[in-house]
This record gives C-alpha cells, structure tokens and sequence, in this order.
C-alpha cells in the first residue's frame, strides 16, 4: 500500500548520497518495517534486513567486537545472511534498532566508511535504557512514521482524485459541494472505523468487514498493553492506568487528563514519567495548555494541564466500546450511518489531534478557570502557529465541533481578548466548508472546515 513517507525516503537516499543514517521511528505495527524493506526491493541492488527483536547475540556482538575492522563485520553478515554486498549499491536495515544499542552508537563508523546505506528502525528509540552508554550520532537523520492519514486511507480504498479536489477547494475556500462533500464524508467516517493502522486498512479494503477489522486492531491492542508490562519496567503499572483510561478521560467535556481519577493523592509530577514512556513510544498524542497564545506556544506551556489523545483513532473506538471482545458489525454500522448515539464529540477531536501531529504540529490548547470572573473563562481545543512568523496576527485557534447546532462562546472571548496575537479562526465541523466574520470589531475571520481538510492547515 502506497505510504507518503516513501517519497521522503528516497530524497534521503538521493540527498544524502551515504553521507548519513536514516531513522524512522513510530509506534509498533505502523508499518516502518514493510515500507523500509519495500524500499530496499526498488531502490538497491541487494539489501541485508537484521532484526534485532530477533537477531541471536553473536550477530549483535559484532557491533561491539567489530566496528575498527568493518571488513570482517560486512563479510560476516553477508556470509550469515546471505546476501552479497555492493559498494553504494546495498542497504543495511537495522529494525528494532531499540534491542540493540550499540549497532546504532556505531552509525559513526559505517557512515564514516562509506561504502552502504544504512536504515534504523524502531520505537521507544530514547528511553534512558535504550541510549544508556552510547552517543547519538551527528550523522542520524530522522523521520517520524504515522498511521495511514486520510489521502492515503483514500489510496488504499481505491480512490487517487478526491483528495486532489479537497485540496484545490482549501485553497480557493470554497465549498466542495453537497454530493461530493457527503461522499468525502462517507469515506472520512470509514476512515474514522478502521483507523490507520496498515493490517486494518488492508483487512477493510479487501473485505469491507468491520468484524475482521475490529480484531486486527484488538491485537495490536493487547500487544501494546504486553509491550508496556515487558518494557515500561517500574514504570509499567502507571503506564497502563494511563493507556486504559484514555477512553474515559476524553469522554469528560474539558478532555484535561484528571489525575486524581488515578489515585486521589496523585499529582502530575508522579506520572510524569509514565506520559513520557506512553509519548515516546508514539502511543499517545500529548496537547499542553498554554497560558498565552502568542508567538512560541511551547516558552508558554503549563506541562501540570494536559489532554492525552490516542494515536490512532481507529485503536480509540476499538478502547471505547470494549464491554465484549469483539465489536459487534451493527455497532459499526450504526456509527457509519449516525444511528449510534455516543460521545462523537471525543472521537472527532481525537482525530483532529492525530491529523494535526501526522502533518507536523505540535499540541497545545488554551484554557483558562476564573472563579471571579466568568468572562475569563475559556477552554479552546487547539492553537497552532502559523507557517509565517511575525510580530502578531500568528495564532491559529481550532474548534472542534459535531453535531449541527454549536456555540463558540470561548473562541469569542478568546478573539476579542487577544485579537492581536490571532490569525484566522478555524471551525471543525462535519459540514462543509464556509468564511465568514462573527464580529466587525474583529480584523480576521472564521474559517469553517469539514473535518477531512484538518491536515491541511
């Protein structure tokens, strides 16, 4: 299944000409290996895949025995998986790069040598264990891997034009219209379903069934939930409690992650290792409040009030409704077809909070409790900066709304408060596209975008 990080792989290999290591890290199960190795296929004479998930230790031994005589190195992974080496013409692939440390601390010296490529793969790249007694080399590129965005759920479902029409209508802020913006729906709540993780999208594009669907992505789930009980350590249990409550957390109407829900005595600084574990393994999405939305969100960031997010929200709903342990296919279709009635609200930010890192942003969201004073108050889901920066007018605030009737009352205070440091305002909704100006006081707009267009701000 065409990937979009595919493209970003080839202009390393073609930039960088073996001048430095590519990383690509991501949750387990996002498709990092399959890509990587299907690149390899295309783009190189031979290619030599080590797992180091699997991979015995006289293989990772040499990383350790071997880096001052690459000679003997490169003869024996080439004698032991047999494969023949060509100078600028093969590629090493180091997956699960994570179990093996040392392999890529000696980066330095294979990229020094010149003679192949080389790409590491893995997740949980930077937990202390894991870069424990090695320096991170100088010559690693890196590139993050997401779940399937929209355009390429899109691709997988046979569809290679729509996207291109959304896209052309974003830039004109124009409205895609009733027939096609019900069919860019349609396809947006499937995708909404199924989620992004490769095995689901590949079971739904063949077969159409939400069942088989839903128990792909209950195992990648308890592999998940095993991964933390093997790998989070002391960590583990604070992990889990964490992971398993998501669901609930966001059912709430602010969303801020309440960590006396976990234990009444419990202050943010007591998890604060467990969000960072959760985070660097790419399972969760973290969104910090920021006390101002001014130029440099994160110099203002409140790390004691955030909103945990699932990384997929395909995973999300399969979390969601777990009372058996399989979804029903009529649960699924009644979602599809709005016969279900259930918190959309919380899936729909979800997956506005997914698009938004999947395109390269960073989380924060602006809330602000003032008993005394009610016009003070305002909770606004998302602030984005935008793509040029200037002294004001350079912050994006993000509403996400379902339903057909909504109000924006903190988007308002927000806007008359700090106009200034406010570029256009954005609307996310499940109709379609509109401008317009709520208030002629107010320099900028509103901006009203159907939900599939939220990777392109």
């Amino acid at each position: 299944m065409k990937r979009k990080i595919y493209n970003d792989i080839l202009k390393w290999k073609n930039e960088s000409n073996g001048s430095t290591a590519l990383l690509i890290e991501g949750a387990r199960r996002v498709g990092k290996s399959y890509i990587v190795e299907e690149f390899a296929k295309e783009n190189y004479k031979s290619y030599i895949l080590i797992d180091f998930s699997k991979a015995p230790e006289e293989v990772k031994s040499l990383f350790d025995n071997y880096l001052d005589n690459l000679n003997y190195l490169f003869t024996y992974l080439s004698q032991y998986y047999g494969v023949k080496l060509y100078e600028r013409e093969t590629l090493f692939i180091f997956d699960e790069i994570q179990f093996c440390p040392r392999a890529r601390g000696g980066i330095k010296h294979l990229v020094a040598d010149g003679r192949y490529d080389y790409i590491e793969a893995g997740s949980l790249i930077s937990i202390k264990k894991n870069v424990k007694d090695i320096l991170i080399p100088s010559e690693e590129e890196n590139l993050k891997m997401y779940p399937f965005d929209f355009e390429e759920f899109l691709w997988a479902m046979g569809n290679d034009t729509l996207m291109d029409f959304i896209k052309d209508c974003y830039l004109k802020k124009q409205p895609l219209g009733q027939a096609l913006h019900r069919k860019a729906m349609d396809y947006f709540k499937e995708y909404l379903i199924v989620g992004g993780m490769p095995q689901a999208v590949e079971m739904y594009s063949k077969t159409r069934d939400f069942e088989k669907v839903d128990r792909i992505k209950r195992n990648i789930l308890n592999l998940y939930r095993e991964d933390i009980r093997k790998h989070a350590e002391e960590l583990n249990l604070k992990v889990e409690q964490i992971f398993d409550t998501i669901p609930s957390q966001l059912q709430k109407h602010e969303k801020k992650f309440n960590i006396s829900s976990l234990d009444e005595e419990a202050r943010y600084r007591n998890f604060e290792g467990a969000f960072y574990w959760l985070n660097d393994a790419y399972l969760v999405n973290i969104a910090y409040n920021t006390t101002e939305p001014s130029i440099g969100l994160g110099q203002r960031m409140d790390t004691n009030a955030l909103k945990c997010y699932m990384f997929d929200t395909g995973l999300l709903l399969s979390m969601t409704f777990n009372e058996k342990n399989l979804v029903n296919e009529q649960i699924y279709k009644k979602i599809l077809f709005d016969k279900l009635s259930f918190n959309e609200g919380m899936i729909l930010e979800n997956i506005v909070a997914q698009m938004l890192v999947s395109s390269g942003r960073k989380l924060y969201f602006f809330s602000r409790n003032e008993r005394e004073n009610s016009s003070e108050t305002m909770e606004v889901d998302f602030l984005i900066s935008t793509d040029k920066i200037t002294s004001k007018h350079n912050i994006i605030p993000i509403e996400v709304k379902s339903g057909d009737r909504y109000t924006f009352t903190s988007l308002n205070k927000l806007r008359l408060k700090y106009n200034e440091y406010l570029a256009e305002s954005v609307i996310i909704h499940t109709k379609d596209l509109k401008e317009e100006n709520k208030n002629e006081k107010l320099e900028n707009n509103i901006l009203y975008i159907p939900i599939y267009m939220t990777d392109l701000l």
